[in-house]
């Protein structure tokens, strides 16, 4: 059995390598992927081997001196604690009653809601609007040692929490974790798990206005609502805000228990 490198090889600095073979004299493709194993390298000027691809060109079952097989081996930069990630700022819609600066009113002795918006003469109702919220999703390698029945239930117990840490970048109580999805994939030749985790983002707010009130603080992934009072302003009964509440919805978590990292 021999095998020898193809000059078609080709190598980009620091970024790709495909290396090409020619294997003569191998039995089947289980021999012919054994020795091309045992030829090539496992990592190749500093890139870290990712694929290696085996085709028939002359297969004779009865004279497997005759048989030539052709191998492609792949190479990139890419660590295997590395991830790969993407990301959507389209933004969520939130219903709000009220609105943080009312740019006018018309005429301009109309009663002064406050910011309360779509008051009807007997309640505040509203609008819906977007606002920012990020989400990003990164996508993870673990082998099947790693993605236990208990990892499995952490992922899904920690669903829906908020990080009570410093998470990519984000300030605790800006990041929610949506959930994972996990697909068995075989990476040169080793059983893995291919773990898709799902982010969202949305900022922390700090000195809110609602009216003549100041809400000091408001996590991304708190929820905040307003009472409204019957007031009389420009001789309209009409309705402001007399109190904020912050509601706290979603548990928070660390999510170090992702087993991801979180720098």
């Amino acid at each position: 059995m021999s095998v020898t490198q193809d000059i078609e090889s080709r190598y980009v600095p620091g970024k790709s390598a495909e290396l090409h073979y020619t294997l003569r004299g191998a039995a089947n493709e289980a021999a012919a992927r054994d020795e091309l194993t045992a030829i090539c390298p496992a990592t190749f000027e500093g890139l870290i081997r990712k694929e290696r691809q085996i085709e028939a060109v002359h297969v004779d079952s009865s004279n497997s001196d005759s048989n030539i097989w052709k191998a492609t081996v792949v190479y990139g930069p890419t660590d295997p604690s590395d991830y790969t990630t993407s990301f959507d700022t389209t933004g969520g819609s939130q219903h709000i009653t009220q609105s943080p600066y009312t740019v006018s009113r018309t005429p301009s002795n109309a009663p002064n809601m406050k910011g309360a918006i779509g008051f009807d003469g007997q309640r505040v109702n509203g609008v819906d609007i977007v606002i920012p919220v990020y989400t990003f999703s990164e996508t993870h390698y673990k082998s099947t040692s790693f993605v236990t029945n208990a990892y499995r239930r952490t992922l899904a117990n920690l669903t829906g929490k908020v990080n009570n840490g410093s998470f990519r970048g984000f300030d605790a109580g800006e990041v929610q974790f949506r959930g994972a999805s996990g697909q068995l994939v075989i990476i040169e030749g080793v059983k893995q798990w291919q773990l898709t985790y799902q982010f969202a983002a949305s900022p922390n707010l700090t000195n809110v206005p609602v009216g003549d009130l100041t809400v000091s603080s408001k996590l991304g992934w708190d929820y905040l609502w307003v009472l409204y009072g019957d007031n009389l302003d420009a001789d309209t009964l009409v309705q402001h805000p007399i109190a904020a509440y912050v509601e706290r919805p979603y548990e928070f978590a660390a999510f170090s228990a992702l087993g991801i990292g979180t720098s």
